[in-house]
């Protein structure tokens, strides 16, 4: 492992700030939630610096730290494995009087639409959608071929597509299949043992 000079420690820096608010908007998409979204940044922070001589000058610097990103995100569902959780609290949230402009009544129903998808096709999309990474970026970062991420998107927008024109929008907990449900349940009766 190289030592870096004072001049490439300063680009290394500047590049690792101009990602954050990148680097933010992808942790959120994932997380769903901004507090975990800002801790998993700082986290990737921290390991961005540590491991700066693990990174090599002249390549895709962006790809390198969403990797990081990607892969404490992983580590943090396995180990928290709180999908219920969050499900259970989005659903709650949308419990409430929608207002009555359409174009935020649309913006929900493509919320809800894209949370039904299945969690890889949610990552390619936030990854090329959202982010802007090319399909080769977005390969690098979820460590498979470029076909692998194209097919993704486009089933992704294909199940989109369907879930949205066939108006099966997941509302509340009731439009779960039954077995995510059952899984939501027994997830939420294991919290509560937990905490109690």
């Amino acid at each position: 492992m190289a030592d870096y000079s004072a001049k490439d420690d300063q680009s290394f820096r500047r590049e690792l700030l101009e990602a954050v608010p990148h680097l933010r908007a992808y942790a959120r998409s994932l997380a769903r939630n901004v507090d975990l979204a800002d801790d998993l940044v700082h986290e990737v922070v921290v390991k961005a610096l540590t491991a700066a001589d693990q990174f090599t000058p002249g390549t895709n610097f962006r790809a390198w730290v969403f990797t990081i990103l990607r892969h404490q995100y992983l580590n943090e569902i396995r180990k928290w494995q709180n999908r219920a959780q969050l499900l259970q609290q989005d659903i709650e949230l949308d419990q409430g009087v929608e207002p009555p402009q359409q174009a935020h009544m649309d913006f929900l129903d493509f919320r809800r639409a894209f949370w039904q998808l299945a969690p890889d096709q949610r990552e390619v999309l936030i990854l090329v959608g959202a982010s802007g990474l090319s399909y080769e970026q977005a390969a690098l970062v979820c460590d498979c071929p470029i076909g692998t991420i194209k097919s993704r998107v486009s089933r992704a927008r294909s199940e989109l597509k369907r879930i949205i024109s066939e108006d099966a929008v997941q509302t509340s907990l009731a439009d779960l299949p039954k077995e995510e449900r059952d899984l939501l349940a027994d997830l939420l009766a294991v919290q509560e043992e937990i905490e109690s």
